[in-house]
Order: structure tokens, then sequence, then C-alpha cells
């Protein structure tokens, strides 16, 4: 092809009309998103329930209820994982700003006005939007409820292992080695003598002895990748349905899964009721919604003990928990746990027990590379619990409504659209050149048989 070259000198159009702007592939997509949100009157439900956040008199400019939940969308769909970043990709793309509801010559918002808004509207009212999600997921058909699915996965925090401070002295590390050092006869330690004393130390890193001034919900835990850093703790609940996301709780990365599920369950029997009652009211047409929420839930592994199969089989649990390895147990005396691990053994050999097993990884996984890996926050940019939930509330309502944008056209994100036009152009392009390179006489005979449609196209 000819080579194109830049014009040094272009004047510019004084009148350009709106319908000449070029559009992005993932445009279709967020007009789709948004018209769903209208129909279900999403920004007159959330500044309802903003109202009292706001003085209608006083105060700088504000950020619109509905702009600002917008905003946190994108992060999901874009993959980004800070609020400066959500702010900078909305200046800059046409798509997001028709999405978000920004005029052509109208300013988008900076991030210290997104930051400062979740900071003004309360936890309670980012978990009520989230199980608005979950409401027109369920009037789609796209809730059961009875059987859920949990797991946990460790966040990275936005605060440094070297900015730990002892919680009893607030001393930092490097100063606690030197006076370890001191102390064993070193007057002047080097950082190689420092690091040798640190070496032969045990229980170097106790969540009990240090934290981080900056973050003090951040615990010092294990990555997956084996590193150490601090972290929190993000747990799912997830319908072995349909894969959504029924409940997000952020914990501290120190606590086990045995400790962490019942929080998550509760959530989730609340949320679950939220929707049964908006069932019960008319705001919700479904059939496919549980009269009883939770009432199987599967796990891994590291949820398995004496003491959470118990307490699956008084609250009337249906647990289907894989069982680790360990060896001949002894039962005297424990009745009512043998009885409780028994029964889950029982069931996770069994047909469903399986079934469910090879579901659990691949729908609650799935949640956690959604939400985490392409969805950008395996590392968060937030300080404290609080913080962190309240972002993540919405991340992860945005997976869901992906969810629901999948049924209906198909494409769960907008970039699965990338290329899309290209690629069926190719493919037609390729098809044309087939048809006339062998002839109108290929589409004869058996071939016009197995192939009908290419076979009108090359007569």
């Amino acid at each position: 092809m000819a080579m194109g070259k830049r014009k040094k000198h272009r004047q510019q159009s004084l009148f350009v009309p709106t319908a000449r702007l070029p559009q992005s592939a993932a445009h279709p997509f967020y007009a789709k998103l948004n018209a769903v949100l209208a129909g279900w009157k999403f920004d007159a439900f959330v500044e309802d329930l903003c109202a009292k956040f706001y003085e209608e008199n006083l105060g700088r400019p504000s950020l619109e209820p509905g702009k600002y939940f917008r905003l946190l969308l994108i992060g999901y769909f874009e993959g980004i994982d800070s609020e400066r970043g959500i702010a900078w990709r909305c200046s800059d793309s046409l798509s997001l700003r028709a999405f978000v509801g920004y005029q052509l010559d109208e300013l988008s918002t900076e991030h210290s006005t997104i930051s400062r808004t979740r900071r003004l509207i309360d936890y309670d009212t980012h978990q009520q939007v989230f199980q608005w999600v979950l409401k027109v997921l369920a009037d789609h058909d796209l809730i059961n409820g009875k059987t859920v699915g949990v797991d946990a996965t460790t966040l990275e925090a936005n605060a440094a292992m070297r900015s730990i401070v002892r919680k009893d002295t607030k001393q930092n590390y490097s100063d606690f080695l030197t006076d370890l050092a001191k102390a064993s006869g070193i007057e002047t330690p080097t950082r190689e003598e420092l690091a040798k004393i640190d070496r032969k130390r045990k229980n170097k890193a106790s969540n009990d002895d240090w934290e981080n001034p900056h973050d003090p919900d951040a615990k010092i835990a294990k990555m997956k990748d084996g590193s150490t850093h601090l972290a929190h703790k993000q747990e799912h609940a997830v319908d072995m349905d349909s894969g959504a996301v029924l409940a997000v709780t952020i914990q501290p990365a120190d606590e086990g899964d045995t400790t962490t599920w019942r929080a998550t369950v509760e959530e989730t029997w609340q949320n679950l009721g939220a929707v049964a009652d908006a069932a019960e009211a008319g705001q919700v047409e479904t059939e496919q919604l549980h009269p009883e929420p939770a009432r199987e839930l599967v796990a891994d592994k590291g949820y398995h003990s004496n003491q959470t199969m118990t307490d699956f089989a008084e609250l009337g649990i249906r647990s289907y928990v894989s069982e680790p390895d360990r060896g001949r147990r002894d039962w005297q005396e424990k009745p009512a746990e043998r009885d409780a691990v028994y029964a889950n053994r029982r069931r996770i050999r069994g047909t469903r027990g399986k079934q469910l097993m090879r579901q659990r990884g691949e729908l609650i996984e799935r949640s956690f590379a959604h939400v985490l890996e392409t969805g950008g926050m395996r590392r968060t940019h937030l300080r404290g619990r609080i913080n962190i939930l309240k972002r993540m509330l919405v991340h992860v309502g945005g997976f869901n409504l992906g969810l629901l944008m999948r049924k209906l056209v198909g494409i769960g994100k907008p970039r699965r659209l990338q290329g899309l036009f290209s690629l069926i152009f190719d493919l037609i392009s390729s098809l044309w050149k087939l048809v006339t390179t062998l002839g109108p006489t290929w589409a004869t005979g058996s071939t016009e048989k197995m192939f009908p449609a290419t076979a009108r196209l090359a007569a």
C-alpha cells in the first residue's frame, strides 16, 4: 500500500457533527449496559440512597452518584486498578465519557473527587448497590442461591514491609535489629551483621508484634507466589448454578479459612434475603431463586476441620468440602464430629459431589481471575479494610453485570470486541479469495451439500 504522510498544516473544522465522531468497538457494549441501567432506573435509585450525604447549598461542585458508581464499574470493565487511572482513562475515551454521562465540552472528574466521594458515601450504601445488581440478575433468572461455593485469596496491601513498627514501642524494624545487635555485644553493627542476626531469629514477622502504621488492617502473610507481603484476604461466595458472586468480604489475611467462612455465609444470607424480599414485593420476577439460601456449601480442603463440619451440620448446611489426608482418625468421645465428617466424606464421593468439585475449580476461580487478574485488583491502591471493601463491592458488581451482558449480547467485557470487526473482515476476504481461486465449479456435487452457504456465494 502507499505510504501516507502526516500533514504539517491542517485546517481545523469549525463545526463537527456528533454523529461523525469516531466510536470505538466498545461503544455498543457500554450503550447496551447503559440501557440496562436506565431500564432499572439506576440513577434514581442511587440518588435516593445517597441524598443524605450531599448538601444542596454548600460545598464544592459534587460528583453525581450515578457517575461515581459508573466510574468504579469502568475499573472492572477496563481492568484499571487505581482511581487515578480511571479518571485518566475516562477523560481520554469518547465511549467511556458517553457511558458515564459527560458532554463533549465537559471536563471529566479528577481522581481526588472520586476518592472524596468514596469516603463520603458509607459502606452500607455500597452494599445496597451490590444487592441492587443481584436483584437485576435474579430478574433474568441468573441467581438460584441453593448451592454456594466459598473460596478466598490474598490481596497485596498498599503498605511496605520495611515500614512496619513494633506494636508496643512503635520502633521500626531497623532500629529494633540494631538494639538486638548492641545487646549481643556489637557496638556498631553493619548491614551484613544485622541480616545475620535477623536470619537466626524465630517468629520474626509475627502479626502479634508488628503492624504497619499507615494501614493497621494489613497483615503479614504468604502470597500465592510464596513471597511475604502485607496483605488482605478477600473471600467470595459464588452461585454454583450461574457463577454470580453472591457476597464478597475483606478480612484479615492472617485468619484461616475455617474462621472467615462464617462472615461470608452470613453476608450471603443477607444479600439473598434482600433479593427474596424484592421478589415478594413484586420488584423482581424470578423463578430460579431457591427458598432456602445457601442450603449447600462447596469449598476446598482449607475449610475442612472438625469444628467447621459440626458447624455446618448445626446450621443445616449440606457441606461438600474436600477432605485433606489426615490418616487414621481417633473419634473417641467425638461422636458429633465423626458423624459430620463422615457425612461430608460420603457426599463428596458421590456423583453430585464429584460434579460440584469440578464446578468449584471452574466457577469460583473464574470470579477471582476476572476480578483480580484481568480486573486489575490483585494489588490494591487503597488503605483500610472498609475503603477496599467499598471499591471491591462495585468492582464485583461489575463482574455480575458482565454475566448479565453475556446473556443479553453474548459478550461480558468490552475488550472482547477488540479486533472483532477486523477479524470478520479478514474471514470474509479469505472466503472470497478461496471461492474466486477455485472457481464456480467448486461449489457443485457433494461440496454443495456440505457447504450450501459457500455454494450460493460462489454461484
